[in-house]
């Protein structure tokens, strides 16, 4: 694609933003629950369609040259992605479910009128073009030339990003040249300026009140309060007006203490008239704090570079302007801060000279006795240790460990397809492993992959991944250090046999590793058989290894994770009904569970995985009939199936005897499938967590509501 394309799709991404900003507020207004199923529908369709966008933009961004629209597009993606994050949490609470049957809105916003005559078109001209070349009118097409074209265009796209590189170091040598070509010319002259309109603010401060000023303090602006078009009695005013603010404050505080007795009082009666079913639930989403940033990017996007001719600048260049009147403010800034130093001793100066005022120290503020606010600060166990030191304790304790790189696109699975079909039969639909992919790539990697997405975003601390073994659930917690860049930190119970014992090793221990991952974010912190740690009795075998000793400095450690604080606690187990739940649901915010394959996903994995060893299936290998057989089979059973199969012998056969489904069978014979009785067992178990718990009710109520509504329709028929 050219600059230009890439240009019209910036263009045409802005005018979708603007769309979607104007849905945000009817989403603000509270919906009653009887009206849940319209509401998750808007909201779904907000999510794809952000979805999208964000797609779009990354597009741009990863192609687009000019080094001060990449800035503001990096802004825009962080926006974005974090109102994807928010949009998730809010499906998460409407649906009651961690994973989203999205079909029916996806078909709703497949074909549009004008697509349908477009596609209609283009399948004339295929269908037009394949009989020109059937009489002979025109060659066929080449496999060669596609490829080559094809390996061009990726040529092409590799190009565009080296010269990324050189505007990216044009553009801030440029930034660094201009900033001291203004502070050289333009500085001394600003200095002045600002010095002599605050000498005149103080004279005719002096002059109408009889006092010289208070100065304001750098928190509140320093002296570019006294310029914002205003009378030095306004700006008087102003700080007078701070100083009884701050008073009444402190008077309305005392007073909220009062309020907030009351109000708990009215929220449990709410609560208890909700329990009974006298007020109705109201559903509503939260206000978000990636749309003003969203909204200042977009603006800045109109007010800069909407009406701006691209082709004055065809080797996108830094425009040198614009970056001038950056770098103005910056130097402004920076010259200002000095002046206000020098020009509060020349206040104190004055006043001692004209008004013989001594400035008088001021007192700190007397602690009023009460409740102390806010968490408690961590304690440094280590500090006086260096960061390479505990580095490398970690590392040769084992608990630090390199992760193997897996691409999270490697973990295959399908679209479940009938989603919205099962949910209106009544049928509970199971997340397919493209959903577990996609609530991964959402709750995790994205979140560690931007510090700005991470502050934005809903903070989530820690993921538990529940499945049968050999769902890839390892898979997947090495798939989110690969794409981050994120250190592993290994705290499963089995790697923690004999290292720092006792109970103040356990403490030191989390301490150290904790430390270490939030100084060397991204970090996950991954612990295998998370079951173990929370075990209702602990089995005599593993006793020895003493599984529960970092139970509650872990809870601890997890608390004290802030937005921006990129360290993430990702557990795996396949046994979660040994575990208490109450602790387990208490220190895992997150639970996703993982079913066997379906079909799709299982038609999936075989095809993929069989095309990964560099064989073509052929029309005498029946996958669809493989896809049956192996239900109840994990991924890692197929790859088993197929990696015993393959073998470099029969690979070698394949040009005289192809490959047929009835070989797999043999091999997957020999390994144990899931079977349903304990898939059920896992499924019961999800649905005593709190989340489950919430949609097995909600569910309930829906049967409930709908039995009434056929008894009442029975008795006006008789």
């Amino acid at each position: 694609m050219s600059e230009g394309a890439y240009q019209r799709l910036w263009e045409s991404s802005h005018v979708t933003l603007q769309k979607l900003l104007d849905q945000e507020q009817p989403l603000l207004e509270p919906v009653p629950d009887q009206e849940r199923q319209s509401f998750q529908y808007r909201l779904a369709s907000l999510y794809l369609h952000y979805l999208g966008l964000l797609r779009r933009f990354d597009t741009v961004y990863d192609q687009m040259v000019q080094p001060q629209k990449r800035r503001l597009l990096r802004r825009l993606l962080d926006g974005v992605a974090g109102r994807v994050l928010e949009l998730k949490d809010e499906l998460v609470r409407a649906d009651l479910c961690e994973t989203h049957c999205l079909d029916r809105v996806l078909q709703d916003l497949k074909l549009t009128t004008v697509w349908k005559g477009y596609l209609q078109r283009k399948r004339t001209q295929q269908d037009r073009r394949m009989e020109m070349e059937f009489i002979g009118m025109l060659p066929s097409p080449n496999q060669v030339e596609h490829l080559s074209i094809i390996s061009q265009a990726s040529l092409v796209e590799d190009v565009r990003r080296l010269r990324q590189l050189e505007k990216e170091e044009e553009f801030r040598a440029a930034m660094v040249k201009a900033h001291d070509s203004l502070v050289e010319t333009e500085g001394p002259d600003m200095k002045e300026k600002m010095k002599e309109q605050i000498r005149q603010w103080f004279i005719e401060c002096h002059d109408l009140t009889g006092r010289f000023p208070d100065y304001p303090d750098a928190s509140s602006g320093g002296s570019y309060s006294i310029f914002a078009d205003k009378t030095p009695e306004q700006v008087r005013m102003e700080l007078e007006m701070q100083v009884q603010e701050n008073k009444k404050k402190e008077q309305e505080k005392s007073k909220e203490k009062g309020k907030d007795e009351k109000e708990k009082k009215k929220k449990k009666g709410k609560e208890e008239k909700a329990k009974k079913g006298e007020v109705d639930a109201v559903l509503q989403v939260l206000p978000s704090k990636c749309i003003p940033m969203i909204s200042a990017g977009h603006e800045e996007y109109l007010n800069t570079w909407k009406n701006r001719c691209e082709s004055i600048h065809p080797s996108q260049n830094y425009d040198s302007e614009t970056l001038q009147e950056e770098k103005r403010k910056e130097v402004e800034l920076e010259i200002r801060i000095q002046v206000d130093e020098l020009m509060r001793q020349e206040l104190r100066n004055l006043r001692l000279a004209v008004d013989k005022e001594e400035e008088r120290p001021l007192r700190a503020p007397k602690k009023t006795p009460g409740k102390k606010t806010g968490k408690k600060k961590e304690k440094d166990l280590t500090p006086n240790r260096s960061v390479e030191s505990l580095y490398e304790e970690l590392v040769i304790s084992g608990l630090l460990r390199k992760s193997e790189s897996v691409a999270l696109k490697d973990y295959i699975g399908d679209f479940l397809y009938l989603g919205s079909t099962l949910s209106l039969a009544k049928k509970l639909p199971m997340p397919s492993l493209f959903d577990i992919r996609q609530n991964v790539a959402l709750y995790a990697v994205l979140r560690l992959g931007s510090p700005d997405i991470h502050t934005m975003a809903p903070l989530i601390r820690s993921i538990l991944l529940v499945g049968p073994s050999g769902m890839g659930k390892k898979m997947l917690v090495k798939a989110v250090c690969t794409e981050t860049g994120a250190n592993l930190f290994d705290l499963s119970p089995a790697n923690l046999l004999g290292k720092y014992p006792g109970r103040n090793g356990a403490q030191m221990m989390v301490h150290i590793v904790f430390k270490v991952a939030r100084l060397l974010q991204p970090s996950v912190i991954w612990i295998g058989n998370a079951e173990k740690n929370f075990y209702k009795k602990i089995p005599k075998e593993d006793k020895e290894m003493d599984p529960k000793r970092i139970k509650k400095d872990l809870t601890k450690a997890l608390q004290l994770l802030t937005p921006g604080d990129r360290v993430m606690l990702i557990g795996t187990t396949s046994q979660p009904q040994l575990a208490e739940m109450r602790g387990l649901c208490r220190v895992y915010e997150r639970i996703l569970f993982m079913p066997r394959p379906d079909y799709a996903s299982r038609y999936v994995l075989w095809k993929r995985m069989i095309e990964a060893r560099g064989i073509q299936p052929t029309q005498h290998l029946d996958i669809s009939a493989l896809a049956k057989v192996s239900d109840g089979y994990t991924p890692g059973h197929i790859l088993q199936a197929i990696q015993s199969v393959l073998s470099e012998r029969r690979f070698l056969q394949l040009s005289k005897r192809p490959l047929v489904a009835s070989e797999f069978l043999g091999q997957l014979v020999k390994l144990d499938p899931v079977y349903r009785e304990e898939e059920e067992s896992l499924k019961d178990w999800y649905f005593k967590t709190p989340l489950g718990k919430k949609s097995m009710k909600h569910r309930m109520d829906q049967l409930e509501a709908e039995e009434a509504k056929l008894a009442k329709e029975k008795k006006k028929r008789k």
